[in-house]
């Protein structure tokens, strides 16, 4: 048996398909990032509308909400790995046009529009079997430190893509995604290159009932339940970060360099904990771990909103970054655990339309409360509405309360759709 410092010691690196699979995620997120810049770029500068840079949000919204519960169950019908390859050629394709008619100046904002369309479908696509892989590509003892490594990637992409992208777009939109393009072809290769190991699915039609099968899954165990609608209501409430502006402007009295700061504060707090993650094994607690994590988050929120000195405001949001990578590394461990291989894609779709979505309305809640009682009282209510609901769950989900370990046996029984 592995003590813990042992387990510690194990690099996620020794096993081959992690790394492709880390490799292709990070070189993904990094092209998209920069894409997503040089796209608001050129369409503005094609246009001058706004309006226009509203639809580009549209373009990407629409497939996410609508298309993910589809892509669930097709990730539980077929080869996972090449439903992710299918889609990452589809959306390299859709680069290399984009490039191609950038360089011959034969784009307008229909067609750039349209392709991100067409690149957003494939991304969801995509997401809920590339979600449901890590599980398979390391032990199940270290795939919070799996989670982990990957969302620390996610977030130096976050971080460094947009700049990235934006020093490349002096030389043009087309050297953007020519680079993006090479960056999604990295990607396609390490997909290709990994070794995937999934039981053959057994195929049912895709009916209402099997589509659905994800949330009735959901509702019946009590630990998943309560793991996703806490990250739900916890967004929600907490999306103090859209008011930035005006608490840089207004609160604080700082610049744009001072947003900078603020806006990059989580992000950094996040990066570093998720690095320490991806090289800790969390073994004991994890209930109280996640419940105490979501509480920092809201703590963290409630000194920002009562903050008047940048430092202190910076320092908060450091913290609330950290906090939140904590609590998602174990809410993502525990919900791939809890689900059988055979319903991760259906789960998986499920909670990232409930991440879609409650990032969405948690901006537009802050933004509403914020233009009635003011962007600190908002932020402050945010910060006490999160501590409000970590004690209601923890009375409402005793079991989580008391979760010891995120690996637990699932309870595998025949929940395929009748």
């Amino acid at each position: 048996m592995h003590s813990s410092s042992s387990r510690d010691t194990e690099s996620l690196f020794q096993h081959r398909s992690f790394v492709a699979f880390w490799l292709a995620r990070t070189s993904s997120s990094f092209g998209f990032q920069m894409l997503s810049i040089a796209v608001g770029w050129q369409i503005y500068a094609i246009t001058g509308r706004a309006f226009d840079l509203g639809l580009i949000g549209l373009a990407q919204f629409l497939p996410a909400v609508l298309l993910a519960l589809p892509a669930g169950h097709v990730a539980d019908q077929f080869d996972r790995r090449r439903v992710v390859l299918f889609g990452q050629l589809t959306e390299w394709l859709a680069i290399v046009v984009l490039a191609a008619l950038t360089l011959m100046h034969r784009t307008d904002e229909l067609v750039i529009l349209g392709l991100i369309f067409i690149l957003s479908i494939a991304r969801t696509l995509e997401a809920p079997a590339l979600q449901s892989m890590l599980p398979a590509l390391v032990p199940p003892r270290m795939l919070a430190r799996a989670t982990a490594a990957n969302a620390a990637s996610m977030q130096t992409a976050s971080m460094l893509g947009p700049a990235l992208g934006g020093f490349l777009y002096v030389a043009g939109p087309g050297a953007v995604y020519i680079v993006t393009g090479l960056l999604y072809l990295i990607s396609v290769v390490m997909v290709s290159l990994l070794r995937y190991e999934q039981a053959p699915p057994a195929r049912t039609p895709a009916t209402f009932a099997s589509v659905f099968a994800g949330v009735r899954f959901i509702r019946n165990r009590p630990d998943v339940l309560g793991v996703i609608s806490l990250d739900l209501f916890a967004v929600l409430l907490g999306g103090a970060t859209a008011l930035l502006p005006i608490f840089a402007k207004d609160i604080l009295h700082t610049g744009p360099w001072g947003l900078g700061l603020l806006r990059g504060a989580p992000a950094v707090g996040g990066l570093l904990v998720g690095f320490w993650l991806s090289r800790r094994s969390l073994e004991r607690n994890v209930g109280m771990i996640m419940f105490a994590s979501v509480a920092g988050f809201g703590v963290a929120t409630l000194i920002f909103a009562l903050s008047k000195e940048l430092w202190l405001s910076i320092l908060a949001l450091f913290a609330l970054g950290g906090f939140d990578m904590v609590s998602m590394v174990i809410r993502g461990s525990l919900v791939q655990l809890d689900t059988p291989d055979e319903m991760r894609g259906r789960v998986s779709a499920v909670n990232s339309i409930f991440i879609n979505t409650s990032n969405q309305l948690g901006e537009f809640e802050s933004g509403m409360l914020a233009a009635w009682m003011g962007a600190a009282p908002a932020a402050a209510l945010g910060g006490i509405g999160t501590l409000i609901v970590v004690g209601l769950w923890m009375a409402w989900f005793p079991s989580l309360r008391r979760r010891q370990r995120l690996h637990n046996e699932p309870v595998i029984e025949d929940i395929k759709a009748g």
